[in-house]
């Protein structure tokens, strides 16, 4: 029998805002929340972002002026929801109006009389070009004269407008670097630490206590990117360095590489000494992850996984990349979509539009993570059940055409997500109270192929009337952590019975398959309960796809209360209260701008001392229950 992966955490950082509380989802559904929330939201992102804080009793802005706090975010409203979501680009490290490159060029040749000039003794190339004669500078030692008769290349500084000056950036003003000590750590590392520490921090339980009942072995961590860490103080530096005349630094390569979130959680974090990896799928990379945690669980190897990605590649390299792919929804293909003449302003705020006329997507930069426990222990803790993961299905695309093109994979993956959320709420609930969380790029492509399949399988599975979100819309596109950004975003959903729609777009493409569809177009209201599941689905460069059926927190409980029994639920609903306490008193504090980042450098390192060994069980002293070697032989039929 299967143990249950319930969602007892979740965090992160994206467009959005800050993810434990729901703090995210509430940015996304502004417009229709109460003003009670509103002004939560809004302090929220104002906090997060240093715009205010809460300073011995007082409230500050950013100028360290004493303000009225209702006063100040009335008077900044407009300011903090349009530094949110996607924009324009004007906070990332470089200027899409200037950005730097080389321009090849050949000074002097062979109808020159030659050329003569100066350089620094330090800055001669090795090897000497053929051709070139030096003479000493009376007047400067430190400096020669070089004259050549042969053409001399060079690379010229120049600078260029960028295509596409769209991005779903952090909300304007948050620097995770602040957060913690970050001594010179790439941005998705950053992220990393602010995001996951969110995640640990929303249990609303003490991680040393949890770490005090569960045995090191039997926890597990999944986490990575998917481009890499790719900013300077990444691999982007190791490889550009020596073309910029610098030096590969000791860092870069270590810190850039794919799984170095999840190394990052275990040194700095957690202190973990479990299972640890990152399953790299493309656009789907965090159901991969997330499918490796679920797995632990079920079977009972592992009591707790921690599931998470982290992306920053908003950088002048990647943006160029993918708009010579014709991915990106350009500046000139905005002005376009929108009958716009060249020289107005394009609307960056509809930049993303799934399911619309289109032009391409819309990168974004995003770290999210989310705790799983079994069921048991969840009960035994009173952790607080944000809902359950069902089952998770991957499937390539067999032959391509194109590596970028699509195929057949994500027909099999839907469709077994569909069959799994069938097995355990039966086709009538399948069919009436389910919506799905589609990937929704915002390309013409898309559009079309995504579009397709949801509605074949629809009427294959008798749903009359599919509910389908796109969460890209408000969030961009996070390569690794996007479908992070969709379950994180169907868990405030069922906390605020709310489906943020699809408001960048106005109307449905010609192309676009709607049978059986109710795609949302606005937000979707629903009555407590009547949502009893959401799929969630990717589709990845090179054919990664990957869906997965994710159950609600009302339907998790009754699964439990039916294992467990009645008597049980009401004593763990008893201990979930004081989490609960718990996990207001966080979110109160970082609404006062209190930072509760997880930052341990060089704390708790453990030697050779503290290991006592046994042919049955290793004991560690650090508090953590003894790691048993009763390891299961699954080959025993096979032994004598």
């Amino acid at each position: 029998m299967a143990h249950l992966p319930v969602i007892t955490g979740f965090g992160g950082i994206n467009a959005a805002g800050r993810s434990s509380g729901h703090n995210g989802f509430r940015r996304l559904v502004f417009d229709k929340l109460s003003s009670d929330l509103r002004a939560s939201t809004l302090q929220q992102l104002a906090t997060l972002t240093g715009q205010l804080r809460h300073d011995q009793g007082l409230w500050r802005d950013a100028n360290n002026a004493e303000v009225n706090v209702g006063e100040f975010l009335r008077a900044n409203e407009e300011l903090l929801l349009a530094n949110s979501l996607i924009r324009k680009i004007n906070d990332a490290d470089f200027d899409p109006t200037q950005i730097p490159y080389h321009q090849r060029a050949v000074l002097g040749g062979a109808d020159t009389a030659g050329l003569e000039f100066t350089l620094r003794k330090r800055d001669l190339p090795s090897p000497l070009p053929d051709g070139w004669q030096l003479k000493d500078m009376p007047e400067d030692d430190s400096s020669v004269y070089v004259t050549t008769n042969a053409p001399v290349p060079v690379m010229l500084h120049s600078a260029r407008q960028a295509e596409v000056n769209t991005a779903a950036q952090l909300p304007g003003g948050f620097d995770p670097a602040a957060s913690y000590a970050s001594r010179n750590h790439p941005r998705a590392l950053q992220m990393t630490v602010f995001g996951a520490s969110d995640a640990i921090n929303s249990l609303g339980i003490d991680w040393e206590q949890i770490r005090a009942l569960v045995p090191a072995d039997k926890i597990s961590v999944y986490a990575g990117s998917c481009l890499g860490q790719l900013d300077y103080n990444g691999s982007g530096g190791m490889l550009q360095a020596r073309l910029l005349g610098k030096k590969v630094t000791s860092k870069q390569l270590p810190l850039g590489l794919n799984e170095m979130p999840a190394d990052f959680l275990n040194a700095y974090l957690l202190g973990s000494l479990g299972t640890t990896g990152h399953n790299n799928g493309a656009c789907a990379t965090f159901l991969y992850n997330l499918r490796q945690g679920m797995r632990d669980i079920q079977s009972g190897t592992h009591r707790i996984a921690i599931i998470g990605t982290s992306e920053s590649c908003l950088v002048p390299e990647v943006f160029d990349a993918f708009t010579t792919m014709g991915a990106l929804a350009s500046d000139a293909s905005l002005l376009k979509l929108d009958g716009l003449a060249e020289g107005e302003s394009p609307d960056h705020r509809r930049a993303c539009r799934p399911f619309g006329d289109n032009s391409g997507f819309t990168l974004a930069e995003s770290a999210q993570f989310i705790v799983l426990f079994d069921d048991e222990l969840a009960l035994e803790t009173g952790a607080s059940i944000y809902g359950a993961v069902n089952d998770i299905f991957v499937h390539a695309d067999g032959f391509k055409k194109s590596i970028t093109g699509p195929g057949m994979g994500n027909y099999l993956t839907m469709a077994k997500a569909l069959a799994a959320t069938k097995n355990v709420i039966g086709e009538e609930r399948l069919r009436h109270h389910t919506f799905v969380q589609a990937h929704g790029t915002g390309t013409p492509q898309n559009r079309v192929t995504e579009s397709e399949i949801l509605s074949r399988l629809a009427q294959t599975f008798g749903i009359e009337s599919w509910p389908v979100a796109a969460v890209k819309s408000y969030v961009g596109h996070s390569v690794a952590s996007a479908a992070g950004d969709q379950l994180i975003t169907s868990l405030g959903a069922w906390a605020h019975q709310l489906l943020p729609g699809i408001k960048t777009t106005t109307q449905l493409a010609d192309d676009v398959a709607t049978t059986n569809l109710d795609f949302l177009l606005a937000h979707k209201e629903f009555e407590a309960e009547s949502m009893d599941a959401a799929l969630i689905n990717s589709k990845g460069f090179g054919g990664n796809n990957a869906s997965a059926s994710i159950l609600s927190p009302h339907t998790a409980l009754a699964m439990l209360n039916k294992r467990h029994g009645s008597a049980a639920l009401q004593q763990y609903q008893l201990r979930n209260e004081s989490v609960r306490e718990q996990q207001q008193a966080y979110d109160d504090a970082c609404g006062r701008g209190e930072n509760h980042t997880i930052y341990k450098f060089d704390h708790g390192v453990l030697t050779d001392n503290d290991l006592t060994l046994n042919s049955d069980r290793i004991k560690i002293d650090n508090g953590s229950p003894d790691i048993s070697l009763a390891v299961p032989n699954p080959y025993i039929d096979m032994c004598d």
